[in-house]
């Protein structure tokens, strides 16, 4: 069996398939409040309704900007050659992935002028 850098990781998937487990169900999960907050301000009239329609306006394409980050983070970790030289930049890549989604989150979540 060969014992350099350059060999076949066999533990390759499982940075990929933690990461998948926990981003994708956060990210489902994160678009659905981020979704429904608009209803946050449905007793909202006037100035304090324009100014939540705006704010939640820009933040929403920062949090969907995020939540593409995190897929490409995703996709990145599972298509990084199978090889044992990329074994921590697969780990940082799956490692990231949920992270941006959090991320985005918090964005989101400060942008928006909630009532």
């Amino acid at each position: 069996m060969e014992h350099n850098a350059a060999g076949r990781d066999r533990y390759a998937l499982v940075a990929p398939i933690v990461t998948t487990l926990i981003t994708l169900p956060l990210g489902l999960g994160a678009f659905g409040f981020a979704g429904l907050s608009p209803m946050a301000c449905d007793s909202c009239n006037g100035e304090e309704a324009r100014r939540f329609d705006d704010s939640f306006g820009t933040a929403f394409a920062v949090f969907q900007a995020g939540l593409v980050v995190a897929l490409v983070l995703l996709v990145a970790a599972w298509v990084l050659p199978w090889q044992r030289r990329n074994a921590a930049k697969r780990v940082l890549l799956a490692a990231l992935a949920p992270t941006a989604v959090l991320v985005a989150w918090l964005l989101f979540y400060g942008m928006v002028d909630w009532p």
